[in-house]
């Protein structure tokens, strides 16, 4: 997949069917309209155009929504569903103040020039997202190209009877709640938070546990607790963002309130081998299997190492269980 910065265009194929959006997750409704992007132009080309950051985080920085794809992540995703091109929009402001005519005649149809243009119910584009599908419909008319709708992707979660739309915002809230096997079957794989490893207290090596903490991304941080996952270890970030080789674990994120006062917010995770090399300065992932308890204070050390018994033990049960999503 070849990836271009919005200022740099010349080199583009034009043509083929194009979807606009910040395409934060992946989400199963995302990959329905990728994939109908390809229907539409079997030979290509298929290009995404992403905004980097999110159009709030310039408009609206105090309503900006949590990242759950950081930038290399995306790219990574885009180009697994399929993508052939992708247009990262990093000067965002000056396209947003246009009109929704100006950004087709001016933009859109300037550097791709689509046969197609493939979007999902609720897609909004110009100046205070006056435009929608039905706009961009009209102005199609008027420029040759066609506008296909693909309607919301529904599915049931296990905690709701009810079908649910598949979104970003879906997926925030269920990992906000700690409901990572919920976030799982709306985007289609596992929330993974990546990272490089960074010094820690040492407090999981001194009980017989040692972890890799990791300063994430700038990303959605599920809710505090104890959860089952694998790890993944790369040399890059890039490495460790799609596939790689799971290794089981056990994650930690929360306060250490049994050893510290001021309570910081540590990411760690425990690989559940018996040989673990050394991970400083290593890119990780953590990818999110299922919640095993909520986090809590221990009176004494052996209270705490009996609990990290029981909640490996769970981890690989869990993990045992399922390997895959």
């Amino acid at each position: 997949m070849q990836v271009f910065d919005s200022g740099r265009l010349e080199q583009i194929r034009r043509g083929g069917a194009v979807s606009i959006g910040n395409f934060d997750g992946l989400h199963l409704g995302h990959q329905n309209i990728l994939r109908t992007c390809r229907d539409m132009c079997p030979a290509g080309p298929v290009t995404a155009m992403t905004f980097e950051p999110h159009p709030a985080a310039i408009l609206h920085p105090e309503k900006a929504p949590g990242v759950l794809s950081p930038l290399p992540m995306k790219i990574k995703l885009l180009e697994q569903a399929g993508v052939d091109q992708l247009v990262v929009i990093t000067d965002s402001l000056s396209l947003l103040n246009l009109s929704p005519k100006d950004f087709v005649d001016e933009f859109l149809m300037k550097t791709v020039g689509p046969k197609a243009v493939v979007e999902g119910p609720n897609f909004n584009f110009g100046y205070g997202r006056s435009g929608n599908v039905q706009v961009l419909r009209q102005l199609g008319q008027s420029w040759g190209f066609e506008v296909v709708e693909v309607p919301y992707r529904e599915i049931h979660l296990d905690s709701d009877r009810r079908s649910v739309v598949c979104s970003s915002s879906l997926v925030r809230r269920l990992l906000e709640k700690g409901e990572v096997r919920e976030a799982a079957s709306v985007m289609g794989r596992r929330y993974r938070l990546v990272g490089k490893t960074v010094p820690g207290r040492g407090v999981g090596r001194e009980l017989g546990f040692p972890t890799a903490n990791i300063y994430p991304e700038k990303q959605i941080i599920p809710d505090e607790g104890v959860y089952a996952g694998f790890v993944i270890v790369g040399e890059s970030l890039e490495e460790v963002c799609v596939g790689g080789h799971r290794r089981p674990g056990a994650f930690s994120l929360g306060r250490a309130k049994t050893f510290l006062s001021d309570y910081p917010l540590l990411i760690e995770a425990h690989i559940l081998e018996s040989k673990v090399e050394n991970l400083y300065g290593k890119y990780l992932a953590m990818e999110f299997v299922e919640w095993v308890r909520g986090q809590q204070r221990f009176e004494n050390k052996e209270a705490l190492i009996d609990q990290i018994h029981l909640d490996c033990k769970k981890c690989m049960e869990i993990l045992e269980k399922r390997a895959t999503v």
